[in-house]
This record gives C-alpha cells, sequence and structure tokens, in this order.
C-alpha cells in the first residue's frame, strides 16, 4: 500500500511540524517549499496525497492543484489561512478533496488525512468502470463523460457529485451525504452549494435542464439518480 505523503508549504516549520505527526502514523513523507518543486516530484513520485498550502512561491498553490488534478485523480488536501467561502469553494473547485484552514491542530490535519484516503480507497473499488444511462455514458478510468457520442466537459467536483449518484441510481442522497462525499466532511454551512454545483452538471448532461431526466430532485431531501443503469 502507497503510504507516501507530499507536504507542500513554504514555512519550513509547519512543513516540520506536519512531517512529524504524519511519521508519527508511519506515513513516508516528502516535501517541497514551492509549488514547481511541488509539481515535479508529485510527478516523478506518486504520492498517495499532497498537503498543499494555497500561498506558495513560484506556482502558487490553487495552480498545483489544477496541473495535478487534469493530470490524475492525485489526493490533494488544500492548507491556508484564508478563510473565505469564496476561497474555500475555488480550492474545492479545482479538485481538492479537503480543504483546512490555519491555524489547526495536527490531530484533526491527520482525521483529514486517513479520511480523504479511506474514501480514495473506496472509491477504487467502487465499482464497473463504465457506465451508461441513456445518451449519458461515465468513463470513471479516463474521467470522460460524453451525452450522443459527445465529450461533456465537468469540472473535478461536477464529475465527483455524478460519480456518486450515478453508482448508486435510485438512492436519495442528501445535501449534507454530497456534501460529505464529494467536498470533504466538515463543510458546515455550505450545503447551498451542493445546489449550484448539481444546477451546473444538470446544464451539461440533461436534455432539458428544467426538466431532469438524470439527476432528479427529491424535495425536501436531497437528489438520486434516475434508474436504469448500464455496466460495461
Amino acid at each position: 500500500m502507497n503510504r507516501s505523503i507530499l507536504v507542500v508549504d513554504d514555512d519550513r516549520k509547519m512543513v516540520d511540524l506536519i512531517r512529524l505527526y504524519l511519521e508519527k502514523d508511519e506515513y513516508q513523507v516528502m516535501v517541497a517549499y514551492d509549488g514547481k518543486q511541488a509539481l515535479e516530484i508529485a510527478r516523478r513520485f506518486h504520492p498517495a496525497l499532497v498537503i498543499l498550502d494555497l500561498m506558495l512561491p513560484k506556482v502558487d498553490g490553487l495552480e498545483v492543484c489544477r496541473l495535478l488534478r487534469a493530470e490524475s485523480r492525485l489526493p490533494i488536501i488544500m492548507l491556508t489561512a484564508r478563510t473565505t467561502e469564496e476561497d474555500k469553494l475555488t480550492g474545492l473547485d479545482l479538485g481538492a478533496d479537503d480543504y483546512v484552514v490555519k491555524p489547526f491542530s495536527p490531530r484533526e490535519l491527520m482525521a483529514r488525512v486517513r479520511a480523504v484516503l479511506r474514501r480514495t480507497a473506496d472509491d477504487s473499488q467502487a465499482g464497473p468502470s463504465l457506465l451508461k444511462s441513456g445518451d449519458l455514458e461515465v468513463d470513471f478510468l479516463s474521467r470522460q463523460v460524453t451525452l450522443l457520442d459527445k465529450d461533456i466537459h465537468l469540472t473535478p467536483k461536477e464529475f465527483r457529485l455524478l460519480e456518486i449518484l450515478i453508482r448508486q441510481p435510485g438512492r436519495v442522497f442528501s445535501r449534507l451525504d454530497l456534501l460529505e462525499d464529494a467536498f470533504g466532511y466538515d463543510y458546515p454551512g455550505l450545503e447551498r452549494t451542493v445546489d449550484v454545483h448539481i444546477m451546473n452538471l444538470r446544464k451539461k448532461i440533461e436534455p432539458d435542464p428544467e426538466y431532469p431526466r438524470y439527476v432528479q430532485t427529491v424535495y425536501g431531501i436531497g437528489y438520486r439518480f434516475a434508474e436504469p443503469i448500464d455496466a460495461a
């Protein structure tokens, strides 16, 4: 099992503190102090997870996150002193799996690390790599979505929401369920963002977003993906 973690922060004391706690949990730790170095290490050594500060020299954390997510499904925990909801959503929209605000408890960060890695392991055993429903096709290996044989570009969070829903058709997910699974488990007050992402997802995959065929609203509860599904 890959237990290597890349810690990226230009604050060397912060890196040393995080490394200390990770090594206590028997993770192998790699470090980078700027975005350029982070990209080089991640691409060369393929860690199991990246803990990534937002404010970095040479290449900022958001750009590192965007580039890594475009290339792979490498789990990323964003680490930052920025606390606004807009900042959180920007990081999450770029594909970060979780978001930890400084100052933080090292024990809390370790819990986030374990939770993200556990979700990643669960996803790798989630089922078929290709699912079809009507004219919609989702390839989880290539992370490609097609509708009527045309490629549909989804953001990482839109893809994650679609993946959660389509893998369990007919199941009703509350907004909190989707928030925890798609955005990370500790984002109180951001449940409304699920509605925004679902709306954007529908605009891309639904023949008529006003009368959704695939992602259906269950009023007063949340959302579900309509059956049937074909696995390939």
